[in-house]
């Protein structure tokens, strides 16, 4: 009896925290908006400077016509910088897992790519590359590269040595302990990076349109909110940022979403526990 009453609660309080877990954040965001809101009115402060959270959501349904195109072309970036950094870094990695001497030679540089700022690089790409959403690419490409190559490598290396002993004494190949023990072993390393890297591939497209300027008439999010600026349209500013937060929230749940699905069944970090 006392063993059901005990599964009885924690079934119980597993539900009650997966309710929290969404209902918390809502009440704290909804507080937010509504402090958002009082501060406003009660200031009287004027849309120009200060809009309202229904003037933003206002905003947000007027201008859709000329934010969703802005976001189509973000996203576009975004994704596509992620691919190239998934295809570039995993590669890398690989081949800085079959050897320590490449590993050597290019991973400082992969860190000096990491550390300059994509805002200080960015004027010099926008110059050198004739077409502007090649050059946007590559400045996010810039940001998400780093992520994916050095958790994926760490990945790799993190196989257990005694395994990796044992496939040598059994005679695997290169291409079988890579397959059947390193590849394993870097999943959630690489997932991990994965969701670093595609939040951080909206953060290089954005900072790179801002730095396209109006060199990027017509492209991203990023121009639609310089554009909101120049004419003092705050409430549409507001909505164009209000998107691209939302748009980053959906990256990272998508992301870890399918982290979990690849790793509930058997690995540590996302098996449930039973007691």
């Amino acid at each position: 009896m006392s063993s059901n009453g005990d599964a009885s609660a924690r079934d119980r309080g597993a539900r009650i925290e997966r309710v929290a877990r969404v209902a918390m954040p809502a009440v704290m965001g909804t507080l937010a908006l509504v402090a958002w809101d009082l501060v406003v009115r009660l200031n009287h402060i004027p849309p120009y400077i200060l809009p309202g959270p229904l003037r933003v959501a206002q905003s947000l349904w007027d201008d859709w016509g000329s934010l969703l195109p802005a976001l189509e072309v973000t996203l576009t970036i975004t994704f596509m910088a992620l691919a190239v950094a998934v295809v570039g870094g995993v590669g890398l990695a690989v081949l800085f897992a079959q050897s320590k001497w490449i590993e050597i030679s290019f991973f400082p540089y992969a860190v000096v790519l990491q550390v300059t700022p994509v805002i200080a690089v960015a004027p010099l790409i926008l110059v050198y590359v004739d077409n502007t959403h090649v050059a946007l690419l590559i400045c996010a490409w810039i940001v998400a590269f780093f992520p994916i190559l050095s958790n994926t490598t760490l990945g790799l290396n993190s196989a257990d040595h005694n395994l990796v002993n044992l496939f040598q004494l059994y005679g695997a190949t290169r291409w079988q302990t890579l397959r059947f023990l390193r590849v394993p072993a870097a999943m959630p390393y690489f997932l991990g990076g994965l969701r670093i890297a595609g939040g951080l591939s909206l953060i290089g497209s954005v900072v790179a349109e801002f730095a396209a300027g109006t060199a990027g008439q017509g492209s991203g999010l990023a121009f639609r909110i310089l554009e909101a600026g120049y004419r003092l349209n705050m409430p549409r500013m507001f909505a164009a940022l209000a998107l691209i937060s939302a748009t980053g929230i959906v990256i990272f749940l998508f992301f870890t979403a399918l982290s979990h699905l690849a790793l509930r069944r058997w690995h540590e970090s996302a098996v449930k526990r039973e007691n």
